[in-house]
């Protein structure tokens, strides 16, 4: 069995932290354009760098799914990480293939830098993904970058959902 990731996390020391791998994508709205900060490690993608198919092309190969690395516990999974300053009013899109391999990257642009809360824009691309035919997973997660001063914090934070059994207390925030 194996995984793919893509996730953002904050350092301790205040830079944001990209990690990625397989074909699930992130991408950056900044100052009103979209740009995609993962490569794709899959066959295909090598095909479109290698000039063999083009990238409008391949959305729709048949071996799009053909993925070149992955987490899989061993000592050779291979994962890019890349830092970043945070700026605020950057909005930050991460998706599973069920997503990105069903709707092209300008559709993707104009969802996301629509100026819905982050779970109606992921709701939105979740849905138009389905419209579009997608079967595989379909998943989006949007994170705003905002001025943390603004930002009210509650003092408890609960665990909800599937994974939530695991983890009954509550967890209290430093602060």
């Amino acid at each position: 069995m194996a995984t793919t990731l893509t996730t953002l996390w904050l350092s301790f020391d205040g830079e944001l932290l990209l990690a990625h791998t397989g074909d699930s994508r992130a991408y950056l709205l900044r100052e009103g354009r979209l740009t995609r900060q993962t490569r794709d490690d899959s066959y295909v993608q090598v095909l479109v760098e290698r000039g063999v198919v083009r990238p409008e092309d391949a959305m729709m190969h048949p071996q799009r799914n053909i993925i070149t690395a992955s987490l899989r516990g061993g000592e050779r999974d291979l994962v890019h990480v890349a830092a970043s300053t945070p700026v605020v009013g950057d909005r930050w899109m991460i998706c599973s293939d069920g997503v990105s391999d069903y709707l092209p990257d300008d559709a993707i642009a104009d969802v996301v830098a629509g100026n819905a809360e982050p779970q109606v824009v992921a709701e939105h691309l979740v849905a138009l993904a389905l419209q579009a035919g997608s079967r595989d997973n379909v998943t989006a997660v949007i994170a705003d970058v905002v001025d943390a001063a603004a930002v009210t914090v509650p003092g408890a934070v609960m665990f909800a959902g599937a994974a939530a059994a695991r983890f009954m207390e509550d967890v209290t925030l430093a602060g």
